[in-house]
């Protein structure tokens, strides 16, 4: 299963929206779509979809998608990220009128800069080459996170440990 989101901004991201489900249409796309559609007009034909879904779907269905098509918000695309899954980010673009400027294209590609760990798509046209191609992409990818938490908390507990001897 291909799963796709768009989060919740208030701008359609029909352009993400209606290139795969034309994939699905041509067969490009065999397996079965779940796409999370947001504010976007474009109705997919082809695909499974609903304009929001509860937190707890949004995590299944990641886990259960052997690829994970986002936007460029850094929410959507670390879910997969910790999940051990290489995410395939499409930024929204201010020039397609999908946000109010191209935050979403420079954090992308900045985050592939430095960790690598994303496949980025910047012309939908690209799009069908990484999903007919991806175990091949994401063969070369790092696709583990970092938490800085577990080192955070070693750290503060030694402070701690400290005050108390």
């Amino acid at each position: 299963m291909i799963f796709v989101t768009v989060g919740t901004h208030e701008q359609p991201f029909n352009r993400l929206i209606e290139f795969i489900d034309n994939l699905k249409r041509d067969g490009k796309i065999q397996e079965e779509v779940i796409m999370q559609t947001g504010f976007s007009t474009y109705e997919p034909k082809y695909c499974k979809w609903s304009k929001l879904l509860p937190y707890d779907e949004m995590i299944k269905n990641t886990e259960d998608a052997s690829i994970v098509i986002t936007h460029g918000g850094p929410a959507s695309f670390m879910m997969p990220l910790q999940m051990g899954k290489v995410p395939i980010v499409v930024p929204r673009q201010f020039k397609f009128d999908e946000h109010i400027n191209d935050h979403q294209v420079d954090f992308s590609k900045a985050v592939y800069q430095r960790f690598g760990n994303i496949i980025p798509i910047y012309n939908i046209e690209d799009l069908e080459d990484a999903i007919l191609n991806y175990d091949e992409k994401v063969s070369s990818k790092n696709n583990s996170v970092n938490s800085n938490n577990k080192i955070f908390n070693e750290n503060f507990e030694k402070i701690v440990d400290d005050l108390f001897k």
